[in-house]
């Protein structure tokens, strides 16, 4: 089974992108100092929802191509991460017992609708970075699917302290992150087998934000 490696789209524009990293920088940046460092939390965390939807609508707009493919591929990796979410939640047969709080929003069947939308941008994430990699397809699934561990690895400390989920006995259990990888291995090879641009100019710097901003906030909050 032979996977394409597109080729990297035109550079965009050099000023349109450092706009768009200068906005990326100015959310995580603010939600940072407010979330580490300020007596009122709940004024930082109530704009999370908003912050994830506008770092997906920028890195859509950086995505080149977007066509009908790229849109069945967000459409079911959304689908793939809420039913895992909904098992999860309800059976503990994925990843194990867990509730979400109420950070991320309105839920489904105790899933949040935007937890879908993180498995998609953190699945978009990896895979692009993989893809930049010159090595055959089934080693940049894995490598895709090892960084989506390494972002849930940095979140996990910080998850219950802010409201995002909590889990029974407030501790994450190692079935945890074999799940993860499983679904991320799945995700993965739903980026690789579906044909559109692997490139973002955006992506390696959201990615690297993201995992800084959750490993800061797990060694500087208690």
């Amino acid at each position: 089974m032979e996977f394409s490696n597109l080729s990297a789209p035109p550079a965009a524009s050099t000023a349109r992108l450092r706009l768009a990293q200068g906005l990326v920088l100015l959310f995580h940046i603010t939600g940072f100092v407010g979330l580490a460092f300020s007596q009122d939390k709940a004024f930082y965390l109530k704009y999370t929802p908003l912050t994830l939807l506008l770092t997906a609508g920028l890195l859509a707009a950086f995505q080149p191509g977007r066509g009908l493919l790229f849109w069945l591929f967000v459409m079911q990796a959304f689908l793939l991460g809420m039913v895992a979410e909904v098992v999860g939640t309800n059976t503990g047969l994925l990843f194990g017992h867990y509730t979400y709080g109420a950070t991320l929003g309105p839920q489904y069947m105790g899933a949040p609708w935007l937890i879908g939308l993180n498995w998609v941008v953190v699945t978009y994430l990896a895979g692009v970075l993989a893809a930049y990699l010159p090595v055959p397809a089934w080693v940049r699934v894995l490598v895709g699917a090892a960084l989506m561990v390494g972002f849930d690895l940095c979140l996990e400390p910080v998850a219950g302290r802010y409201d995002f989920w909590h889990w029974t006995g407030d501790l994450v259990p190692l079935r945890n992150f074999r799940d993860w990888f499983l679904l991320a291995l799945l995700m993965q090879l739903l980026f690789v087998r579906t044909p559109f641009p692997k490139r973002n100019a955006l992506a390696p710097l959201v990615y690297l934000v993201q995992l800084l901003f959750f490993f800061g906030l797990s060694l500087l909050t208690p």
